[in-house]
C-alpha cells in the first residue's frame, strides 16, 4: 500500500507543476497590465495639466522666476517684469560664464531693466535645485507670491518641486508655449512624443520622491539644500530709468 502511494506522488507533482506556472504567468501578466493601465491614466492626467496657449497670469506677484532651458522663456519672463507683474526677476540655471549682458542679447532693449531688477542664479543644475535656489531668493527678498515661468511640458514638474520647497509661497504658473506645439498636434511628432514621455517619467519620480519626503523618507537629499551653497547673485538696486 505504501509503495503505491509513493509511486503516485511524483506523477501528481508533475501534473500540478504546469498549473502553478500558469497561475504565476497569469499573475505577472495581470500585474503588468495594471501597471500599464495606471501609467496610461497617469499620462493622460499629466497631459491634462499642459497648456497649449499662453495666458497672462491672473494676478500680479511679488517676484518672478524663470527656469532656463527652453526657447523664449527668458524673453517672456522679462516681458512680464516690464509689464509690472513682479518687482524682481530671478533667472535660475544660468550658465556660470554668462552675465546679464549675454542674456540681454536675446532680449532686445532689456539691458536697463535687467540691470535694475534681475538676479542670476548660476548654481542650479536641475529642476530640484532650481526650486532650492529660488526658495533662498524668495525668502531673502521677503516675497510671499511668485510667478513661475517655464515651458508648458516642464510646468507640472516645476510646480511639484517649487511647492515642495516653498509650501508657504503662492505660486502662479505662466506656461511658455513654443511654436512647435501650436503648429501641429504633439502626437504627430516623434520628438514631441519622446519629450513628453521623458518628462512624464521625471514628473512621476518627482511626485514619488516628494510624497516620500512628506512621510519623512528623504531618499535622495538635495545637495542644493546645503546652507553653504552659492546664493543667487544680487545686483545693486537701480531705477529702470538709469
Amino acid at each position: 500500500m505504501e509503495s503505491q502511494v509513493t509511486q503516485h506522488e511524483p506523477e501528481q507533482a508533475v501534473r500540478t507543476r504546469p498549473r502553478r506556472r500558469g497561475r504565476i504567468r497569469a499573475g505577472i501578466v495581470a500585474a503588468l497590465a495594471l501597471v500599464f493601465v495606471a501609467a496610461a491614466l497617469g499620462f493622460v492626467g499629466f497631459l491634462s495639466q499642459l497648456r497649449m496657449d499662453e495666458l497672462k497670469p491672473a494676478s500680479k506677484a511679488d517676484g518672478i522666476v524663470v527656469l532656463t532651458g527652453g526657447s523664449s522663456r527668458v524673453a517672456d519672463a522679462v516681458e512680464l517684469l516690464a509689464a509690472g507683474y513682479g518687482k524682481r526677476l530671478l533667472i535660475s540655471g544660468v550658465h556660470p560664464t554668462n552675465g546679464v549682458s549675454d542674456i540681454s542679447r536675446s532680449v532686445p532693449d532689456s539691458q536697463k531693466l535687467l540691470d535694475c531688477c534681475a538676479d542670476l542664479d548660476r548654481s542650479a543644475v536641475n529642476t530640484r535645485s532650481n526650486a532650492s535656489q529660488t526658495r533662498r531668493w524668495v525668502h531673502e527678498q521677503g516675497f510671499r507670491s511668485l510667478i513661475v515661468v517655464t515651458s508648458n511640458y516642464h510646468m507640472p514638474r516645476a510646480i511639484v518641486e517649487m511647492s515642495h520647497a516653498m509650501p508657504d509661497i503662492e505660486l502662479i504658473p505662466f506656461a511658455v508655449v513654443s511654436g512647435k506645439w501650436r503648429d501641429a498636434p504633439w502626437w504627430t511628432s516623434g520628438p514631441a512624443v519622446r519629450l513628453l514621455l521623458s518628462e512624464y517619467a521625471k514628473y512621476v519620480v518627482a511626485e514619488l520622491r516628494v510624497h516620500l519626503a512628506d512621510l519623512g523618507l528623504e531618499l535622495a537629499p538635495e545637495s542644493g539644500n546645503n546652507p553653504d551653497a552659492a546664493t543667487p547673485s544680487r545686483r545693486p538696486a537701480k531705477t529702470a530709468a538709469q
